[in-house]
């Protein structure tokens, strides 16, 4: 099949077309350029691809859905809602890597992201799959989550679905690598800044938590809020949320443990240890989100650890499981990677 992406100057982008050329079904990628006036050779925008003169060709929606079967947006907030109508309208199979469709409601779109919403009715058709959960099976254009929220979201479902913890006691430190800060240099990526240096950023700001409460609000409709800190770390790539809360006073662990293993049981990418915390370095370069879990007896608080890389596990990689399971093939398929080592 072929299939498109727009956006392809961005880390997420560029790894999304990396992992669809390794795609057993995918025997084409068309890009696109959403702020291209004519089609130029991708080694000219994304020096990552110095030797790659494929064609990237200016957004016109008509060919996209004339030329493909599929399309990926890797296209930041607030452009994607500028161009997804007609691929809605037209019930176009779409992934889409930004935030634009995330958020149910577009006032909570509008305060956390200061950008003009996408229309209610469209927003209504999009469909947020978290992949490894899948309970949105019927979508068409699916909302790929964000990669805080992936890591997060995965390390709590077993608690938060069986009711198992004070949802009041949620506490999540939260820490990424550079790349999650995307490309453009800022003061907070500037080397002499980042090197050797931890940086707490958009305390209490952060757009992935409204993801997140409304995700888990869907699972336990007595969530209120969490308590969300993130921090730069000067690493290329990874996340790891280690989060606390307070089980209920009649849960034991072995209770915590039967619900990990029931959710993820069968799961191709999701590991639990209630042996060993894991590490940033196990996933990097790997769909898979590990996940560990430790528990305080003295004052009944549970830690769980979870860890992924957020351009793969948080990003395209995810996309291309949606894509998979959008399209019934081997939910793997593509997604065969290997640990980066050292």
């Amino acid at each position: 099949m072929q299939v498109a992406i727009i956006g392809i100057t961005g880390y997420a982008g560029s790894t999304l077309y990396e992992l669809l050329k390794k795609h057993s079904q995918v025997n084409q990628i068309n890009l696109y350029g959403h702020n291209l006036s004519e089609p130029t050779q991708l080694n000219q925008i994304n020096d990552e691809f110095s030797y790659d003169q494929h064609l990237v060709f200016p957004y016109d929606e008509n060919a996209i859905i004339k030329d493909n079967d599929a399309v990926f947006f890797a296209t930041p907030a607030g452009v994607t809602s500028k161009m997804a109508k007609p691929f809605i309208k037209a019930g176009f199979p779409v992934i889409d890597l930004s935030g634009d469709y995330r958020l149910k409601d577009p006032d909570e779109y509008v305060k956390w992201y200061q950008k003009d919403p996408a229309e209610l009715s469209d927003l209504q058709k999009a469909q947020y799959c978290l992949a490894d959960i899948n309970d949105s099976e019927d979508a068409k254009y699916i909302a790929n989550p964000g990669c805080y929220a992936t890591a997060v979201l995965l390390g709590l479902a077993p608690v938060v679905k069986e009711d198992l913890i004070d949802l009041d006691s949620i506490v999540i430190d939260a820490k990424s690598g550079l790349s999650g800060a995307g490309k453009s240099l800022s003061d907070s990526s500037h080397f002499v800044i980042a090197n050797e240096n931890l940086q707490v950023y958009k305390p209490h700001e952060h757009k992935h938590i409204p993801e997140i409460v409304q995700k888990l609000q869907v699972w336990n409709k007595k969530v209120q809020n969490i308590e969300f800190m993130t921090t730069l770390v000067p690493l290329n790539k990874g996340i790891m949320c280690t989060m606390f809360m307070k089980l209920k006073s009649n849960i034991e662990m072995d209770k915590v443990q039967h619900a990990f293993d029931s959710l993820y049981a069968n799961s191709n990418f999701v590991y639990v240890s209630m042996d060993e915390l894991p590490t940033i370095k196990s996933v990097v370069g790997t769909n898979e989100c590990h996940v560990g879990l430790s528990f305080n007896f003295s004052n009944n608080t549970l830690m769980i650890v979870s860890v992924i890389d957020n351009m793969i596990k948080g990003a395209a990689g995810q996309a291309i499981q949606n894509f998979n399971h959008l399209f019934d093939f081997d939910e793997t398929d593509g997604l065969e990677l290997m640990h980066v080592l050292p």
